[in-house]
């Protein structure tokens, strides 16, 4: 369902445990067969992440969340209609900047934990072929969120 790795950064069990929590229920809510797909998630720092910002989206920034989809919406909403799975596919791949997780947990005003749930939902989201770029792309996609980490009692405070 999904495997962790830590870029250049301390490893915790706490970051593991979140991750987990909250892609169990993304899969969960998605209906998606735990068995045939799997989520890469990347953790790393700010120099990192800005390095491969600039190589896959040519922006030479530090971000707080890359999102690497392998299927297309379509592609992936007409295979999970059909159902007919043969082998694990690859859902995508997410890198967090842990870093920036807990500037951004800091600037709001919630928990650190709510960040990177945040984060990985959102992640996991686009990963799904959702986007938030236009208006009505936005309207759809962040109550998703929001759904998620209600259910998981993950809230702003």
């Amino acid at each position: 369902m999904y495997n962790i790795e830590f870029l250049d950064i301390e490893e915790k069990n706490e970051y593991e445990s979140i991750i987990s929590k909250v892609l169990e229920k993304c899969f969960e809510v998605e209906h998606l067969p735990k068995d045939y797909f799997l989520v890469s998630v990347t953790l790393t720092n700010p120099e990192n992440i800005k390095s491969i910002n600039k190589e896959y989206r040519n922006i030479d920034e530090p971000t707080d969340v890359l999102s690497f989809p392998m299927f297309e919406k379509d592609e992936l909403d007409k295979l999970l209609k059909e159902q007919i799975f043969q082998y694990m596919d690859i859902l995508g791949d997410m890198v967090i900047s842990i870093q920036q997780v807990e500037i951004q947990a800091e600037e709001y005003g919630h928990s650190f934990e709510r960040e990177l749930s945040y984060m990985v939902v959102h992640s996991f989201y686009h990963l799904m072929g959702y986007d938030h770029i236009k208006e009505e792309d936005k309207e759809i996609m962040r109550p998703k969120e929001e759904f998620v980490l209600n259910e998981l009692g993950i809230t702003r405070e």
